[in-house]
Parts: structure tokens; C-alpha cells; sequence
């Protein structure tokens, strides 16, 4: 594990190829955070208008996927201090950059905007990546297309007193998605990389979408799941334990599965430690820098070396094979966790016995068989 599905009749690209490389051999480094990055530059809103968008009718300022096009010499600047700090993968700067999220800031053509957004950004990260390749070639860069949740929700509905109501449908996500993938490989992405994950049915229609266009293009880029684990109560937000949001997405077949923001490594541990145990693929983590807490420097709680040990101790006891950091984590904290764990070994995979795994909020595994037919477990 793991190949993705009809592996057989779409051949994976030769990033997917060295990546599987990599991963058999060692801890695989992602970047840190973007949007808390770009806060530390106290931009205004002539810097995210630039030229291009002088004339839209809305302000723009924190649209941060704009700033691709409108200064990308900040955001080429964040991705090198990652990739200076170890970083092997980089993030586009695509969080927000489907038409679903785009639409709110009032663009007459969103389509086009975001096509933009993915081309440009994609396009930027390629060339930071490639210039630090240039550099070591013996340690290979490798550029993940971000795709974000978007700000809407296919499982819950946004009116308390209509529990059937939803503001966004499984097609118009899975148009969306398509469209910003589309784009994100043109502009030269490794990877599909789907992250923040909230509800799962978001996740499944970008699936949907990147196996479309694995079908139209005949050939498999690496894929990777990222969920998040939004409170104590150890769920997504659509309701799910890790166990259950593995079952509602294995059948993807992804090159990693994992969890990012919405808290601390040290909270995650227990759902990572699970996640672990039950996923048959490579495992990932990019935590928060900790808890917000706006008097800190980057708006989060962890110095770089608090971010460090958390993360050593889960490369410690062979829980992940991908590591890096989300908001509130900058090139230093990517340093330090790079320093304090690129001793360890990657998790080896696990031998995961076949049988029906099914989800709804929990997990229902139909996994040993036995003369009296399958038993749940």
C-alpha cells in the first residue's frame, strides 16, 4: 500500500514514484503555516487589489490566495524560509481557491479568478521548488496543490430551524474542486493534497472531482487526506471519529492520511494514535502551533521547540511518516521539528486484515470470518 484505484490503467506520475521512494526511507517534511505567515506582513488593501483587481467591487484584503498574483514575491518568500528550514513539500497558496469561496468577495468572473489563483500559485511554488532542487539534488522538492474545505458545508445545514437545508450541493463542489485541480496541474503541483477536512461529504466530492480528472488525463498524481479533529470530543465536525473518517475515504486509495489544524500536537495524539493503528497507508501530522492566543508573535501558543517535542514523540513511538505544521508555525518551528526528529524512522505500515469496513459517525468493521459468518469488531 498504498496504489490508488485502477492503478492498472492510469500509471502514476514519476513525482508519485519518488515519493514512495522517499517515504520508504525516511520522514518526509511538509511547510508550515501560510495565512498566519501572511499576517506577519501587515498588509493592506492595495497590496491584496494590486493592479489586477484595482477595480473589484468588494475589499479584498485577507483574500490571501490573491497575494499568488498580486505580491508574489511575499508569498515566494514564505515558501523558501519552509524549504530553507527543511521543508521536501511545499504548499500552494490555493487554501481558499475553488468558485464556491471565491464567490463571496464579489468577482464578476469567480471562474476565471480562481483559475487564475491555481495557475499563478501553482506556477510559484514550482519555481521556489525547483530552485532548491537545483540546489540538492539529491534531496528532491516536491510541490502539494492545498485544497481547502471551502466555507460551506454539504452535511449540515447553515439554519438551525431547517435541519434539510444546505447551501451548497454535492455537484457544485465537485465542479468546483475539479475546476481548481485542473488548474493546480497545469501550473505543475506533484500532488493533490486535501486538507482541513471538516465534513466528510466535502472530502468525498473532492475525491469525486480528482478522480475525474485522473480519468480524463490518464495518469495518477499522489493524493493526500488531511482531517481535523475539531474539540475534545475527538470528531469532525460532520460527526466522525478517525476510525469512521478512514472508512468513508479509504476507498481512495490516498498515498497518506492525517490530521491538521484545529489544535496542538499534544491534543492529537490520541486520534493520530488511532488513525495509525487503522490506516493502511503513510500517516501525516501538521499541527497548530498550540492554542490561538493573540499576544503571541504568531497569534499561537508554541515556541518552536514546544512544537518540537510534541511532534518527536510521536516519531518516537512510529506514529507518522509526513510531518510539518499549520497556523501559527514559521520556518523556525519547521527547523526545530526538523532537527528533533529526522533521526527517527518512518512508521512502517501496518498489515491491515481485509474485510467490510463501514462508517456513519462510528466505525463498523466486519472483519473476522469465522464458520458463523463475519463478526463486527
Amino acid at each position: 500500500m498504498p496504489s490508488g484505484p485502477s492503478q492498472f490503467l492510469k500509471p502514476e506520475s514519476e513525482a508519485a514514484r519518488q515519493l514512495r521512494e522517499l517515504l520508504a526511507q525516511r520522514l518526509v517534511y511538509l511547510d508550515g503555516a501560510m495565512g498566519t505567515m501572511i499576517q506577519q506582513h501587515k498588509l493592506g488593501e492595495e497590496d491584496y487589489r494590486g493592479e489586477q483587481f484595482a477595480d473589484a467591487k468588494k475589499d479584498l484584503k485577507g483574500n490571501n490566495d490573491l497575494l499568488s498574483i498580486t505580491r508574489p514575491d511575499i508569498i515566494a518568500g514564505i515558501h523558501d524560509g519552509f524549504l530553507e528550514a527543511g521543508s521536501d513539500i511545499i504548499e500552494t497558496n490555493t487554501f481558499s481557491g475553488t468558485t464556491v469561496a471565491q464567490g463571496d468577495y464579489g468577482f464578476e468572473d469567480t471562474e476565471e479568478v480562481t483559475r487564475l489563483i491555481n495557475l499563478e500559485s501553482a506556477r510559484l511554488a514550482r519555481k521556489c521548488a525547483d530552485a532548491f532542487t537545483a540546489r540538492t539534488p539529491e534531496k528532491p522538492r516536491f510541490v502539494a496543490g492545498a485544497i481547502g474545505p471551502t466555507n460551506r458545508t454539504a452535511s449540515i445545514s447553515p439554519d438551525v430551524n431547517d435541519p434539510s437545508k444546505r447551501n451548497v450541493t454535492f455537484n457544485e463542489l465537485v465542479t468546483a474542486y475539479h475546476g481548481q485541480i485542473v488548474a493546480l496541474v497545469e501550473g505543475g503541483v506533484d500532488i493533490i493534497l486535501i486538507e482541513t477536512i471538516f465534513d466528510t461529504l466535502n472530502a468525498k466530492a473532492a475525491v469525486f472531482a480528482t478522480e475525474k480528472f485522473f480519468d480524463e488525463h490518464h495518469e495518477r498524481l499522489p493524493v493526500m487526506l488531511s482531517g481535523t479533529i475539531t474539540d475534545a470530543s475527538g470528531r469532525t465536525l460532520s460527526g466522525q471519529t478517525p476510525e469512521a473518517f478512514w472508512n468513508s475515504l479509504r476507498h481512495a486509495e490516498p498515498l497518506s492520511v492525517g490530521f491538521n489544524c484545529a489544535m496542538g500536537a499534544d491534543l492529537m495524539r490520541p486520534y493520530l494514535q488511532e488513525l495509525s493503528r487503522v490506516s493502511e497507508c503513510y500517516v501525516s501530522c501538521y499541527p497548530n502551533a498550540g492554542l490561538p492566543n493573540p499576544l503571541a508573535p504568531t497569534g499561537y501558543d508554541e515556541l518552536p521547540a514546544d512544537t518540537a517535542r510534541a511532534l518527536r514523540g510521536f516519531a518516537e513511538e512510529g506514529y507518522v511518516n509526513i510531518i510539518g505544521g499549520c497556523c501559527g508555525t514559521t520556518p523556525a518551528h519547521l527547523k526545530a521539528i526538523y532537527e528533533a526528529t529526522n533521526e527517527y524512522p518512518p512508521r512502517e505500515l501496518p498489515s491491515i486484515q481485509a474485510g467490510l469496513r463501514l462508517s456513519g459517525l462510528e466505525p463498523l468493521n466486519l472483519a473476522s470470518a469465522t464458520e458463523e459468518g463475519m463478526v463486527a469488531s
